[in-house]
């Protein structure tokens, strides 16, 4: 018995051969295929993709929410450079984005990089866009309104400027006392008086009944905001919109106004 399991530890099995080499053919074949898949996505991704973006801008019309008129976007920086040919001419969106608001200044002395070419841009294609001013409420007012006017040069034939109101004050009565300044002297320095933008809850707990004489544009994801409520004039509805010529997610508003 010890001679005949030796002699068969010297002779080796065909049939571990075969299965052996199987393994390695199919591990191959696999990695091959895997590989294949990553470079499509690859491919489909930088290439294919955006050449084909389309949408159905009828059906994305029908879908505006009723109580509201037309579409408009609001862009920063964080957008990064945008392609306003495509997005306006070649996709021919200029039947659905029909206004759009750049961040101009942030602050006492904060200027947005990408303000000055975008606006440029947007008059040329004649888009209808304005500016806006990110608030902080613990920096001095009339600094920040001197700061927006001086950077934004806001004109009657623009869309209104509008303030940007994201982050609490000192106290409620604080910010509100500031928001009033900035507003009354940017009113008084361009002759436009300037909209409000907020979230819902902070207009629905703070400014609600403070600023009868202004328009708010409310952002709220998760519900909408009442359309028989005469101060609100534009509702952010997404934080996510994905539109060609704009690399980067963008916000999408829709306005009471008709554009």
């Amino acid at each position: 018995m010890a001679v005949q399991k030796k002699y068969q530890k010297k002779k080796p099995s065909s049939a571990k051969k075969k299965t052996k080499k199987k393994g390695l053919t199919d591990f191959r074949l696999f990695v091959i295929v895997l590989l294949c898949i990553v470079a499509f996505v690859i491919y489909y991704y930088f290439y294919y993709r955006p050449q084909n973006y389309k949408v159905d801008r009828s059906q994305f019309l029908r879908n505006i929410p009723e109580g509201f008129q037309s579409v408009g976007i609001d862009i920063s920086h964080h957008q990064g450079k945008i392609d306003f040919d495509r997005l306006f001419v070649k996709e021919r969106y200029d039947t659905l984005i029909s206004w759009v608001y750049c961040k101009a200044t942030e602050g006492e002395d904060f200027i947005d990089k990408n303000f000055e070419n975008f606006e440029e841009e947007l008059n040329d294609l004649k888009i209808p866009n304005g500016a806006y001013h990110f608030f902080n409420p613990r920096k001095p007012p009339r600094t920040q309104a001197a700061h927006f006017i001086k950077i934004s040069k806001v004109k009657t034939d623009k869309l209104p400027p509008v303030l940007d109101v994201e982050t609490e004050g000192f106290s409620d009565k604080d910010l509100i006392d500031k928001m009033h300044i900035w507003l009354t002297v940017v009113e008084a320095e361009t002759g436009c008086r300037p909209i409000i933008y907020t979230s819902l809850y902070f207009y629905e707990t703070k400014f609600k009944g403070q600023f009868p004489s202004h328009q708010f544009w409310i952002a709220a994801y998760t519900r909408k905001p009442s359309v028989n409520d005469p101060n609100i004039i534009h509702w952010q509805y997404t934080d996510k919109g994905e539109l060609p010529g704009i690399r980067e997610k963008v916000d999408l508003n829709v306005s009471k106004v008709n554009y």
